[in-house]
């Protein structure tokens, strides 16, 4: 029988990018997957910058941002086209290090995220691998799946499983998790098409059209594409309004079937739901196996490339016999009890403006639930901290910017998936770091303005990029290093002062 470190269930974008950053560890790790390609029509249409700098981490960054459209923002009109609600988004280089939003084609990300794993000499991935049994045995887990291509059955073992397999987890099946429900269980009438020629009167701001009687949402996506997001009423049939003589009646306020080639109609149920456990024993979940979210703050995929970017490392060190024992299961427990509330906070804002959105008098409403000092209503992007995990106090589970180094590059290009102190030059002056600790100070990077976000004279980062903590002393900051772990990959130490 196989044993692998880690064994992935699902290859979607968290799967697949999971398996990019353990294979950069140089853990051994398997993906099973059910399906023989990369679904090939669109689905998820944002993420965030958070998410562009782990793509930078798995080196398709750059050349995935050719192939995406800048994001300006979001709207909200009435029905008669008022504005409501402005939600801009910053243009150029943000604090991560990428712009703060894109739009962009999922199977253009899926097939960049496939292509590259090809080279991970430490990873591997069998499609048409349908899982149906998974035992955690207290040392490892084994798998069984049948291989589709031959009608034969396989067994695997790993020391680890991750479902990324999905909202029907057969993981989750396995972890016997309940679900925390945030109410929201709407179904939506989701259309993406593909224009025959320029309409530029379309926009490029995604708008939210607040009409009581039938919401809806429109998105600019890359090159011809168009997406409308539209509410099925509960007495409409769900196969019926999805047949194209319906769907061209629903979007003849915006355009006709001469001016656009219909991709795709489905009628989609956007649940609220958190996983209640998103770990048991040897078996983990990440992604929509334990989480999903109504579309309306675009952070349904982010959420489980979040995930990932916070397991991967824990779970490196712990198959590595890095952190081991006790030690390792309070490690892997911070998984959860981090990721969870970020994920739940998203979840639920997104349900709040689903129902602003549907919401009568809903000028009234935008106004009492995201007031401004002018007595608009206006949104700003959110960043929660992590739950309670590692580091301390208050200024801990923060997530960081990406200094830029005086010659140009980005820290995690230069430090990749190791802890890093930034600081006021003065503060680290003789500093002594622990073995593989990596140093950036403000006398060569401009780590000056991170500092100030984070309202301290310097932090130790964690390899995901989120804080232990922040210090305004010497002492202080030798504290948040009694935090520090081992690196889950060989790294240099070189000091950037």
């Amino acid at each position: 029988m196989e044993h692998f470190d880690v064994a992935i269930v699902g290859y979607g974008p968290a799967g697949a990018t999971l398996a990019h950053l353990l294979g950069q560890c140089g853990l051994k790790t398997l993906v099973l997957d059910r399906e023989s390609a990369h679904y090939h029509l669109p689905r998820a249409v944002h993420f965030d910058a958070e998410v562009m700098r782990v793509f930078q981490w798995i080196g398709i960054a750059e050349e995935l941002e050719r192939k995406t459209h800048h994001h300006p923002g979001m709207r909200f009109v009435d029905s008669e086209g008022k504005l409501l609600l402005d939600w801009p988004r910053p243009q150029g280089e943000g604090p991560q290090g990428w712009r703060a939003n894109y739009r962009f084609h999922q199977p253009d990300l899926e097939e960049l995220l496939r292509h590259h794993l090809v080279r991970r000499k430490d990873v591997t991935v069998r499609n048409r691998c349908d899982v149906f049994y998974v035992e955690d045995q207290s040392d490892r887990v084994e798998l069984r799946y049948e291989d589709m291509t031959r009608g034969s059955i396989e067994r695997v073992s790993a020391q680890y499983v991750v479902g990324c397999d999905g909202a029907r987890s057969l993981v989750r099946r396995y972890i016997e998790s309940g679900t925390e429900d945030y109410g929201f269980h709407e179904r939506w009438l989701v259309v993406d098409v593909i224009l025959k020629k320029d309409k530029p009167e379309l926009g490029d701001h995604s708008i939210q059209y607040c009409r009581p009687e039938r919401p809806a949402t429109y998105v600019r996506t890359p090159g011809q594409r168009r997406r409308w997001e539209i509410t099925v009423r509960p007495e409409e049939d769900s196969t019926d309004i999805a047949r194209p003589e319906r769907v061209w009646g629903l979007l003849s306020d915006w355009i006709k079937p001469d001016e656009a080639a219909l991709e795709r109609t489905a009628v989609y149920v956007f649940h609220s739901l958190v996983a209640e456990n998103w770990r048991k024993g040897r078996l983990l979940l990440a992604g929509d196996a334990c989480h999903q979210t109504p579309p309306f703050m675009g952070q349904g995929m982010c959420a489980g490339i979040r995930d990932v970017a916070n397991l991967y490392w824990k779970l490196a060190l712990v198959c590595k016999g890095k952190v081991p024992g006790e030690d390792a299961e309070r490690l892997l427990d911070t998984y959860e009890s981090e990721r969870k509330p970020n994920a739940r906070e998203y979840i639920q804002t997104a349900v709040r403006l689903g129902g602003l959105i549907n919401t009568a008098g809903t000028e009234e409403a935008l106004r009492a639930a995201l007031p401004t000092p002018d007595g608009s209503a206006r949104m700003e992007s959110i960043a929660p901290p992590l739950g309670h995990g590692l580091g301390s106090g208050a200024k801990s589970g923060r997530l960081f910017g990406q200094p830029r180094l005086n010659d140009g590059i980005l820290m995690d290009a230069e430090y990749p998936h190791q802890f890093v102190v930034v600081a006021e030059a003065g503060l680290a002056d003789g500093l002594t770091l622990p073995e593989g600790v990596a140093l950036v100070t403000t006398e060569r990077s401009n780590v000056a303005e991170h500092l100030a976000r984070l309202g301290a004279r310097a932090s130790v980062l964690r390899p995901d990029r989120h804080t232990l903590g922040g210090a305004d002393s010497r002492e202080e900051l030798e504290a948040l290093l009694a935090f520090v772990l081992p690196n889950p990959t060989e790294t240099k130490q070189l000091e950037r002062v």
